[in-house]
């Protein structure tokens, strides 16, 4: 019961300790008897591991490039198909609930039963091993919420498993506001802090201080940034058009004082995490291929994302393993390898990135010179952040090492004529997760660890909260930025980076320079500049730009996504001899084929898109995001679904239509499924 890798299993043959419905009332089922079950170290530790099924890891993405893929379809990366979320009334009203309460109803059980037996010192077994689990029912009810309230904001707070009683139920499903739920999770996760070891018995398999402390700064940056940008609007409490019970807020409620209060909490909590790790961060060697034996990447920097083994990384505070004699692999190792695996960064995450000196491309003296787009994917990320240049495919690398010495090579081919699950979408080839071994896996066997807790993420959550309450950067935020860009090998300079920042510029490729629609502050916007250059493909861009309230531009002014530049450069036969294999060997027919309307074609027309790859204006046929992708406020939130207000109506009208429930919508968002966002 001691490792993750197993945790899956354990949780399979657990099935019967869960429901398959998922209503307030319904306690984990199962044989065995509560008062008898939690009563030892190994029974609680097989109950918690049951639920860290809630983190997402690799093998939960099959046939893609597992976590790295979180980030497709945003302004980082996109795949092949684009959400309905970019084509306001695709999105839609869904019939079941939406929200879930199964993580929460098994951590509330647990709870329920183990507490009171850990507070009476019955539980038997190795007494440190015991808090340990209480700790993580802890932590594990606060990351099920998280989930939830992240999603839909205002959200019922139950902290008991329920009974069959209609009237306990509607009581228990009144929404809490936001920022109450938000203090719940972060109360949780006190007392999973108080409980967790440093060292966690299974390792960094299992969850330790460190990450309860990490997930805390989160939860709380999330809150605060959120009640800040979304201030005056119906998506947070108190806000005109809120729909929520205001005396659930109670009479001394002040969002200033709980954007304040989140914003510190937040800074408190990344702290020690960042403190732990900023003198010890993985070495960045700039490069990229290759393994120095069998486990060992010649990079530890790109090794920490693609190793087996991740236990020796500080930076690391949790991580799934995985084990081929155990049955525990991923798909990760073909996609990487073999194709360009339906994704791609975009040209406006490439252009994000600074040149060594640290001065963004187009500044004057910072040496970017535009011509070197023509020259192919390697010319252009030459003198660049190190980050974007051993991340990111490029021209003719080397994407695998054979026995027999050989290696594999990238061919832009993958951009023109594959599948889509294959293609490489923007031409810019995703290489952070792309494990090199001497000896390959299997083409679906991979075993690269999954990171699950970066602590990375505390030095940026620290420095965000920090400007955003403060409006400058403190000594601390300050080291945790410099430690950042060495590594990146930037120069360190910050300030020189701010002061030659063009914010209309930057708008042009990265949503994260708005607020509501008005450009932010240079300074601002360099922090969130690194947070996404450094946590690129791993799942936190949404988030990120839903809670800067980062997409309302795009109501008026529909985003046009861009990959690399094609035309008139050397992947285009007309502009002499291909080195990518994009034609065919004689170079008589191109196999690029332009077909907007028919809808036949593999590449956008220069003549509509200009010389970039536009990946949305390759057809027109049946193709909502052909102008852009836009955005409706509404859409900062979730919806739930339509029967949970039928599931808590006490009235209907005659024709069988919800009139009342204790349950409100979002604002935006219709009651009836099949209904879009409207604006707000």
């Amino acid at each position: 019961m001691k490792k993750y890798i197993s945790a899956l299993l354990i949780g399979a043959s657990m099935a019967g300790l869960t429901s398959c419905h998922d209503y307030l009332n319904e306690q984990p089922e199962s044989s065995l008897i509560p008062e008898t079950f939690f009563s030892t170290a190994d029974q609680l530790a097989a109950y918690t591991i049951g639920m860290y099924g809630n983190f997402p890891v690799h093998d939960q993405y099959s046939w893609s490039l597992g976590t790295f893929i979180i980030d497709n379809g945003t302004d980082d990366m996109v795949g092949m198909s684009a959400s309905s979320q970019w084509a306001p009334g695709l999105w839609q009203t869904p019939s079941g609930s939406g929200w879930s309460f199964t993580f929460i109803r098994n951590a509330n059980y647990f709870l329920e039963n183990a507490v009171p037996k850990f507070e009476a010192g019955t539980i038997s077994g190795n007494s440190n091993q015991v808090r340990q689990y209480i700790g993580e029912g802890y932590f594990l009810r606060a990351y099920a919420y998280w989930l939830q309230y992240s999603a839909y904001g205002d959200f019922p707070i139950v902290e008991t498993a329920l009974p069959d009683d209609k009237e306990v139920l509607m009581d228990a499903s009144v929404r809490q506001p936001r920022n109450k739920v938000a203090r719940f999770i972060l109360s949780d996760l006190d007392k999973a802090i108080a409980l967790l070891p440093d060292n966690a018995e299974g390792g960094k398999q299992r969850i330790n201080k460190a990450c309860a402390q990490l997930l805390r700064s989160r939860v709380a940056l999330f809150e605060g940034t959120w009640l800040k940008n979304h201030k005056g609007t119906a998506l947070v409490p108190g806000g005109p058009g809120w729909s929520g019970d205001a005396s659930l807020l109670g009479s001394d409620f002040n969002i200033d004082a709980e954007i304040s209060y989140f914003l510190t909490e937040a800074m408190n909590s990344a702290k020690p995490v960042a403190d732990a790790v900023v003198n010890n961060l993985a070495t960045n060697t700039a490069t990229a291929e290759g393994y120095s034996d069998a486990e060992t990447c010649i990079n530890p920097y790109y090794g920490m994302f693609t190793e087996t083994n991740l236990d020796s990384y500080a930076e690391v505070l949790m991580y799934k393993s995985y084990n081929l004699s155990q049955g525990i692999y991923s798909n990760i190792y073909m996609q990487f390898q073999r194709n360009g695996g339906n994704t791609g960064w975009t040209r406006g995450l490439v252009n994000s990135f600074l040149m060594e000196n640290g001065l963004p491309v187009y500044a004057p003296g910072s040496g970017y010179d535009e011509n070197w787009e023509n020259q192919g994917v390697t010319a252009t990320l030459q003198n660049r952040d190190s980050r974007i240049r051993i991340f990111t495919k490029g021209d003719n690398s080397v994407t695998a090492f054979n026995t027999d010495g050989s290696t594999e090579n990238w061919a832009m081919g993958w951009l023109i004529n594959a599948s889509s699950e294959m293609r490489c979408v923007t031409g810019y080839g995703v290489k952070k997760g792309m494990i090199y071994l001497p000896n390959p896996q299997s083409h679906d066997h991979g075993t690269q660890g999954s990171i699950v807790f970066r602590a990375t993420e505390a030095l940026l959550n620290y420095m965000e909260a920090c400007v955003e309450l403060t409006g400058s950067v403190d000594g601390t935020a300050g080291s945790y930025w410099a430690a950042l860009r060495n590594r990146a090998k930037v120069d360190a300079d910050y300030t020189k980076t701010v002061a030659a920042t063009d914010m209309t510029k930057e708008a042009l490729g990265d949503w994260g320079a708005y607020t509501r629609g008005a450009l932010v502050s240079p300074l601002l916007y360099n922090v969130r500049r690194e947070r996404r250059n450094e946590l690129m493909a791993e799942g936190f861009r949404m988030d990120d730009l839903r809670r800067w309230a980062a997409l309302d531009q795009l109501a008026t002014n529909p985003y046009q996504i861009e990959g690399m530049k094609f035309w008139g450069t050397v992947y285009d036969k007309k502009a002499g001899v291909n080195p990518m294999n994009l034609h065919n060997a004689d170079g008589t027919e191109s196999v690029v084929k332009v077909d907007v309307a028919g809808g036949t074609g593999n590449m956008s027309d220069p003549a509509i898109s200009g010389p970039y790859v536009h990946p949305y204006q390759i057809s027109n046929v049946g193709n909502n995001f052909f102008n852009g992708f836009s955005w409706t406020r509404a859409q900062y939130l979730s919806p739930i679904g339509a029967n949970a207000f039928s599931k808590t109506a006490t009235d209907f009208d005659a024709d069988g239509n919800v009139t009342s429930s204790v349950v409100y919508q979002n604002p935006g968002w219709s009651i009836k499924a099949g209904i879009g966002a409207s604006d707000i």
